[in-house]
């Protein structure tokens, strides 16, 4: 059996309403989303290291990407302390389900929230 680096490679969170999740997701990571289309679908890329090889996650909307609460659960980067990021989604338009919590003392944080479009998505931090 092959061991991978990383588990996953790419995320990609559904949305109906683009503009408003795209004004979402910038709000509460506080940076303009570049926004970019593949065939009929709408992307919005959330920030990441790509140069250095880190996985990415996009915002889309398209033909079978329907937002729901009991998809796949997506764990968000939150930085180093999830607080900073987890105290926009209220002000975003968003709703906090979980207060930050610890994992496990080496283990980190993590916080859950439901989007805009109605998806439940955590952020994890390790303070």
């Amino acid at each position: 059996m092959e061991m991978f680096k990383d588990a996953v490679s790419w995320v990609e969170i559904p949305v109906s309403d683009f503009n408003r999740a795209k004004e979402f997701y910038s709000k509460i990571f506080d940076y303009v989303m570049p926004e970019m289309k593949i065939g009929a679908s709408t992307m919005g890329i959330l920030l990441y290291d790509q140069t250095s090889g880190g996985i990415g996650a996009a915002i889309v909307k398209g033909d079978g990407y329907v937002p729901s609460s009991a998809g796949v659960k997506v764990y968000l980067n939150g930085g180093r302390d999830l607080n900073i990021v987890l105290k926009r989604v209220e002000l975003a338009g968003g709703k906090i389900i979980l207060r930050k919590t610890e994992i496990a003392p080496s283990l980190g944080f993590l916080a859950t929230f439901v989007d805009t479009e109605g998806n439940h998505i955590s952020f994890h931090s390790p303070k």
